[in-house]
């Protein structure tokens, strides 16, 4: 059974095997990881739209948007470990 859980939920920690403790976020900590995930899922909604793509699949226009999507997730994935910390 795959469980989902919300990234900015406190049940977050329930299924991580890589890293073993966890703090608690704070309501504002929340808001900025929210916030950064969502801007980046705007970029990548307009990478598709730039190279006329389907938003729901993992295909893009050409190589070079293929590599904006990758380093997108990166700075996402950064962001967001900066803010957890």
């Amino acid at each position: 059974m795959n469980s989902n859980i919300d990234s900015t939920s406190d049940a977050r920690t329930a299924n991580n095997a890589v890293r073993h403790k966890y703090r608690t976020l704070s309501d504002a900590e929340k808001a900025q990881m929210q916030e950064v995930k969502d801007m980046g899922a705007a970029l990548i909604t307009k990478l598709h739209e730039i190279g006329g793509t389907d938003v729901e699949g993992d295909r893009f226009g050409s190589r070079d948007l293929s590599l904006a999507n990758t380093h997108i997730e990166d700075a996402v994935m950064r962001a967001v470990r900066h803010i957890t910390a």
